[in-house]
């Protein structure tokens, strides 16, 4: 009895835990079904939305469907994307109208903290600097040397670096050729005294004459007047005449030594007159269209801090140097204190004439790509359109501005900021209609092959079977 109730016992525990299995088993089946079930309905439900929101949106076609996280996976249908999201719809108005035109987002360009400016129309002129080097002005150096050969009897300036003035005393030299001169000077001029009585002009004439060729033989050898005129009133010939100074300036050499001998030629000083001095500064290649010859330019020096001086152009070389593309532009300072020294590095500005009337934008609107230079116009209602502009010169200040040629007009507004965000939209949108114009005319041929296949398919179901099946085995 025990048996069989434990048996029977068993019996029912086994088909409540059978049951219960199967019963799991049917409502996990269930679920699954269910969720799967409402999906389907929801993206089904999904695209629904989106055919009637484009149908409720009267004439806006679709285009083609697009995935959201990729905008180059195109789709002809609705659908799920490579990566598993529904496809998003372009519409015809939101197409670009022109070729790379940008359509955005009132909201996102805010977001963006896009900046814009106008195209103006004004002059433009621009401060070139640049570092300069102080140096003689070689049309003030002046060359001392005796045009007879003799020895140098007496140093009045002995050392390089001094000043002097302008006929000042340089040094005295003894010459046999010159002691004969002026014996000769002498005798010329007593003749002429005795022949001036003379009732003949002739020999008056020659006496003034042999007079006049012994000075200018004096004079040429660069005898002062001074030295001859005391010549004339003492009536006595000196052993050594004095050679003076031809400028006011600085002794930059000096090879006159006393006691030695110089020829005739040999450079015994060499003067340089500072009261203006050469300032040689170096200007970019670009920037030489801006500099003309008479413009004002100021200089300073780092050792003088505060203090500016100020000049002019005075030339701008023909050359260009080939390692530092740099050209020399010579300016033209006064010094009359002698503070300008030559050897000393100055920074430079020159200060150019303006461009008047002329379309200029901001410098940091332009896409340079290295074949074309484009910016965006804003058109409104979040439309931008690239276009194409020809550069002109750089300027205003720090050279933030630059000149245009062509491209656009005073009053258009441009993009100033993010516009490489922009590009890279309008690429993607070029690159986009070129796919979808390559798919219309791969399908475009395609169609073409089919219904050129489809008749010589039709042709040969037409033809009649003549082979001869009377032989067969069956």
């Amino acid at each position: 009895m025990n048996t069989k109730s434990i048996l029977f016992s068993l019996g029912v525990i086994t088909i409540f835990t059978l049951g219960g299995y199967w019963l799991g088993t049917q409502s996990t089946n269930t679920t699954a079904s269910t969720s799967q079930a409402t999906e389907k309905m929801q993206h089904d439900d999904m695209q629904k939305d989106i055919q009637s929101e484009a149908s409720q949106k009267g004439d806006r076609e679709i285009l083609y469907w697009q995935a959201p996280m990729n905008p180059s996976e195109i789709y002809d249908k609705p659908g799920k994307s490579k990566m598993g999201m529904d496809l998003v719809p372009v519409y015809a108005d939101q197409a670009n109208s022109s070729e790379g035109m940008v359509k955005i987002n009132p909201v996102v360009v805010q977001n963006m903290n896009v900046r814009t400016a106008t195209v103006q129309q004004k002059d433009l002129s621009t401060t070139v600097s640049a570092v300069g080097k102080v140096e003689y002005d070689e049309q003030k150096l002046f060359n001392v040397n005796p045009k007879v050969s003799g020895w140098v009897e007496q140093l009045h300036v002995d050392y390089t670096g001094k000043m002097v003035q302008r006929g000042q005393p340089l040094f005295s030299i003894y010459s046999p050729e010159l002691v004969t001169t002026q014996r000769e000077y002498l005798l010329a001029l007593k003749t002429r005294d005795k022949v001036g009585s003379s009732s003949f002009e002739q020999i008056r004439g020659g006496g003034n004459s042999l007079l006049e060729a012994t000075r200018k033989r004096l004079e040429y050898w660069d005898i002062p007047d001074s030295e001859i005129k005391e010549l004339e009133q003492s009536g006595e010939v000196k052993k050594a005449v004095t050679l003076k100074s031809p400028a006011t300036g600085v002794v930059l050499h000096k090879n006159a030594v006393e006691g030695e001998f110089i020829k005739s030629g040999t450079p015994a000083y060499k003067i340089a007159d500072l009261s203006t001095v050469w300032v040689q500064a170096s200007v970019y290649d670009y920037e030489v269209p801006w500099i003309e010859e008479g413009q004002p330019a100021q200089m300073e020096l780092s050792y003088q801090p505060g203090k500016t001086y100020r000049g002019t152009v005075a030339y701008v070389y023909p050359s260009l140097d080939q390692k530092t593309r740099t050209v020399q532009v010579r300016l033209e300072f006064l010094n009359p204190n002698l503070d300008l020294k030559p050897g000393m590095f100055t920074n430079v500005q020159i200060e150019t004439r303006p461009k008047q009337n002329i379309t200029v934008i901001p410098n940091e609107a332009i896409i340079r790509t290295g074949e074309r230079n484009m910016v965006f116009v804003v058109k409104g209602e979040g439309q931008f359109e690239p276009r194409e502009v020809t550069l002109g010169m750089e300027g205003g200040r720090r050279n933030n501005d630059i000149e245009i040629l062509e491209g656009v007009k005073p009053g258009e507004e441009i993009v100033t900021s993010a516009q490489f965000l922009f590009d890279s939209e309008s690429r993607l949108q070029e690159a986009i209609q070129k796919m979808l114009q390559q798919k219309t005319s791969s399908s475009d041929e395609e169609m073409q092959d089919k219904d050129i296949s489809g008749g010589q398919m039709n042709h040969e179901e037409m033809s009649e079977d003549t082979t001869d099946h009377s032989n067969m085995n069956m």
